[in-house]
């Protein structure tokens, strides 16, 4: 009798089995060879599919790398433009990120004799500065003018992490008579 009751399980539990590999692989097979063969061929379609993905992510990451490295080794060219504004000068800076460049724009701001009222810098992949800078009341004020400003600004980026000179340089001096 427990014979005939665990064989009646097992063929529960086969039914059951097969059921979900037939809901699985989508078949309308209704014999047991032809349910697991297409089993079979359902775990080899997704084997295709997954190394399919796998190539995928691998050409991604190919060019998510070189697309890093492109940004890494993009060159700017060194652009200087400064305005003239009420009682001084609107400056904005944009060159290749080195060490040091944000020391030497205020120090050639404090030679010239100018305060910085206002700045705004940022050093993701290139150096930008935008300055608003005050003319000090020294003996220099009348003759401070938007070329001196521009060059003196050139000359403090001149030099870049290396310390050789940069060649790459617009200058777009630019004179607002507000």
């Amino acid at each position: 009798m427990r014979a005939i009751v665990s064989g009646m399980w097992k063929r529960a539990a086969l039914r059951r089995k097969l059921q979900i590999l037939r809901s699985l692989t989508k078949t309308k097979s209704v014999k047991r060879s032809s349910i697991i063969m297409d089993a079979l061929l359902h775990i080899y379609m997704l084997k295709l599919k997954l190394e399919a993905v796998q190539i995928e992510y691998l050409h991604l990451m190919a060019i998510k790398t070189d697309y890093i490295n492109l940004i890494k080794h993009l060159q700017v060219p060194k652009e200087v433009k400064v305005e003239k504004i009420k009682e001084g000068f609107l400056v904005r800076v944009k060159c290749e990120k080195a060490k040091d460049t944000l020391v030497s724009v205020l120090e050639a701001f404090e030679e010239m004799g100018l305060n910085v009222a206002q700045a705004r810098v940022s050093c993701n992949n290139y150096f930008s500065m935008e300055a608003i800078a005050a003319v000090d009341d020294g003996e220099n004020k009348d003759q401070m003018d938007v070329r001196v400003v521009t060059q003196a600004i050139l000359r403090a980026t001149k030099i870049n992490q290396d310390g050789k000179e940069t060649r790459e340089c617009i200058v777009v001096p630019q004179v607002n008579n507000s």
